[in-house]
């Protein structure tokens, strides 16, 4: 391109060099801010303007609206230029064909990100990146607007793009600051609600359109438009539950998990209806899980995710919750209701892999950015994802300011890890020669590992109280152990194998279980090695593997009476709880994140005496210190009976700290046993606290009229006894009067 140069007195050139012009015209142009905006010459101002389409432009004081000069195009268009005869405050009045636009010009703004933010997050400590990148509502020189700021530091040119200049790259190219790769551009009058994204331009081309990895709000999908958001306005009234909050979250204290995939709990309709807002959950379901007793309840990732089939667990924008649900304003009050009702909020997290989207994280910047490069490091075969190189600064920095940003911007008590143990083996679900070591010839992921001990002590350090759970599912030692011990630090662990093998023996004909005896009793060999939550989640009762209900063999009355009997002894059981939403009441149908749960149901006595069970259940373990307090330590467990299998019989004993027992036996066969001698710690008359198999919930109420005396006469080890009529597919749970 051959263009005329107008020069100053001093020589400088009023437009720019060519190469400069032809780079800017093809979006090409790595450093926009040193050819636009203004620059002095020594006499003045020159000030140039990129504004493709405009039919004209001039310059107006920024105080007072009077013109300053009318600016020019050369043959390269839309490329305006101007001088001033001294540096001032001014504004662009911009025609287009559409209208008239007057406001302040972006290159008219210095580097706006401070040299703490930039080596903190080359460095992988900025934690508080929700507030520092992505699209930031502030005021620069009392004008306000909005800051735009991306990591992305092998790409040649990054524009913001969105409506507001007709998705055009070559209207708002960005700086870019070199010691973090972050670039940055401040456009002012932008207001929260807009749309964008960025366009970057690789080191082999443009790349598709790219959402904002910091977004604090995107659009609803299907679409995939990153939204500028104010800072979030909402007044917290949950003061005294977070001061208390640590109390409450101690291994000594209750722990009963309601987990819930927010779509689909309820609808307006059973099939097709609108999802509920975070206002309607505010209403229904607060409520709900206040009266069924539970402390805490966990959300599947409410973090934006493309498709809704991954239930959340495949997010792209993990500072945003996801539209679907309604405003972060709303999230913030669901939560806030929640606290002040005095109930706990976890959400399951994801720092395991992210979804191939093309607008998402990967190849973010035409270069394996955020995952591995090799694909035996970098994909996920079994669910097609990428995985994060956590062992890069600002991967791993990253990550941990997400999960602050839930625990601090929207005061969530707690977050489940997802798939830990995918992130801790380096040949998790690879076959020999599918995966590469670690830099010792290992199979551990040394970066992982070190990523999450790290997540344990910031969380600990920076949001006092709040949990961090593991999902768990290998033998890897330590998972709940002090950092300083070894161990990865989480306050719990999952115990998935306790779950497969509590439900491989329900599954079973009661005629068979004997030879299935060992699946009860198993887990209590390494219950304590952990800190454990028991867990019965959506896991479970979706792809095949049929309801918690329907997985219980016999007919519909042996099929209740199995599933009270199981929740009994879960109950009754070390650990902290956990159930999905739907297995409380006896749904039938697997969990579909399309549909809500068959409330209806619930017209029916079966359902209606499970879901009675479940609540009081949910009291007792409140209101008995032997069910929770020695949840996690050795003394809170003692076996009476453990090796019956002919009679499918188990009996144990739980103790609070302070010493009172409760007496547990469970009876899995549909027999009544009668005459059956237990022993017990201490005399006297021992109540019946619940017993599974009442007609309350729908059994048979073989019981023991509520009580029954000890004899003086020694049995199992203990000075006491009791002769007991035991339920048929029941469990009595005992307590001295």
């Amino acid at each position: 391109m051959t263009q005329r140069r107008t020069l100053t007195h001093s020589g400088e050139p009023l437009l720019p060099r060519d190469a400069d012009a032809e780079a800017l015209l093809r979006a090409e142009h790595a450093d926009p801010f040193a050819v636009l905006g203004p620059h002095a010459d020594g006499e003045g101002l020159i000030v140039r303007a990129f504004l493709p389409g405009a039919l004209g432009v001039d310059l107006l004081d920024r105080h007072s609206g009077l013109a300053l000069g009318h600016m020019e195009q050369g043959q390269v268009p839309g490329l305006f230029f101007c001088r001033l005869e001294r540096p001032q405050p001014y504004l662009l009045r911009i025609r287009w064909e559409e209208g008239e636009q007057i406001g302040e010009d972006p290159y008219s703004f210095g580097p706006l990100l401070g040299d703490v933010d930039l080596y903190l997050f080359a460095e992988g400590n900025h934690r508080e990146l929700g507030r520092c990148l992505g699209a930031q509502c502030m005021s620069v020189e009392e004008v306000e607007g909005v800051r735009f700021a991306v990591w992305a530091p092998n790409a040649r040119r990054v524009s913001v793009v969105g409506p507001f200049n007709g998705w055009d790259g070559r209207r708002h190219p960005m700086r870019l600051r070199h010691s973090a790769g972050i670039w940055e551009i401040f456009i002012p009058r932008l207001k929260p609600g807009e749309v964008y994204k960025y366009e970057l331009l690789g080191p082999h081309g443009i790349l598709p359109l790219k959402a904002d990895p910091v977004a604090l709000a995107t659009e609803a999908p299907p679409h995939t438009g990153s939204v500028v958001a104010a800072p979030l306005a909402h007044e917290w009234q949950d003061g005294p539950w977070m001061r208390g909050r640590a109390a409450r979250q101690t291994t000594a204290a209750p722990l009963a998990i309601y987990e819930l995939h927010a779509g689909s709990w309820r609808r307006e309709s059973s099939e097709d209806g609108v999802p509920p807002d975070w206002r309607q959950l505010t209403e229904q379901l607060i409520p709900y899980v206040l009266e069924m007793g539970f402390t805490h309840v966990e959300l599947l990732p409410i973090m934006e995710h493309p498709f809704g089939g991954s239930w959340g667990y495949q997010p792209l924008s993990q500072f945003a919750p996801s539209a679907r649900y309604g405003s972060r304003e709303d999230f913030a009050a669901f939560v806030d209701t929640c606290h002040q009702a005095g109930l706990g909020v976890i959400l399951d997290w994801v720092p395991a892999h992210f979804p191939t989207d093309a607008h998402g994280l990967g190849h973010f910047d035409g270069t394996a950015l955020y995952e591995y490069a090799h694909p035996f490091e970098g994909l996920h075969c079994d669910w097609d994802t990428l995985i994060y190189n956590l062992g890069r600064n600002e991967v791993h920095g990253f990550m941990i300011a997400s999960a602050l940003h839930w625990l601090r911007e929207f005061h969530v008590d707690g977050l489940r890890v997802d798939a830990v143990a995918s992130m801790l083996y380096r040949d998790y679900s690879r076959n020999a020669g599918e995966w590469i070591p670690n830099c010792l010839g290992g199979r551990e992921n040394l970066e992982a590992i070190a990523f999450l001990r790290h997540l344990n002590e910031v969380v600990k350090a920076e949001a006092p109280g709040a949990l961090v759970i593991a999902e768990e599912s290998t033998a890897w030692p330590g998972v709940s152990k002090p950092i300083a011990e070894g161990g990865l630090g989480f306050d719990y662990k999952w115990n998935m194998g306790w779950m497969h093998d509590t439900l491989q023996y329900m599954v079973e004909d009661p005629l068979h279980r004997r030879y299935h005896h060992d699946k009860m009793t198993f887990g209590l060999i390494y219950a304590f090695s952990e800190h454990f939550i028991l867990p019965i989640s959506h896991d479970e009762v979706v792809h095949g593997k049929r309801s918690l209900i329907d997985k219980m063999p016999g007919d519909r009355w042996q099929k209740f009476a199995n599933l009270r009997a199981y929740l009994a002894f879960m109950w009754s059981q070390p650990g902290k709880k956990l159930l999905f939403m739907g297995c409380e009441f006896g749904q039938w149908r697997e969990w579909s994140h399309d549909h809500e749960l068959d409330w209806y149901l619930l017209n029916y006595a079966d359902h209606q005496g499970a879901q009675h069970l479940v609540k009081d259940l949910n009291v007792l373990y409140r209101q008995e210190p032997a069910l929770h307090e020695q949840d996690c330590v050795p003394a809170g467990f003692q076996w009476l009976i453990g090796d019956d299998r002919h009679n499918s019989v188990f009996s144990w004993l739980r103790w609070s700290a302070g010493g009172q027992p409760l007496l547990v036996i469970a009876n899995f066969t549909p027999v009544v046993r009668h005459g059956y001698r237990i022993g017990v710690p201490v005399g006297g008359n021992w109540q019946e606290a619940l017993n599974s198999d009442a007609e309350c919930y729908g059994g048979s109420n073989v019981g023991n009229a509520g009580g029954v005396v000890a004899d003086q006469l020694a049995s199992h080890g203990q000075p006491f006894s009791l002769n007991l009529k035991l339920p048929p597919l029941g469990v009595l749970i005992m307590r001295p009067a």
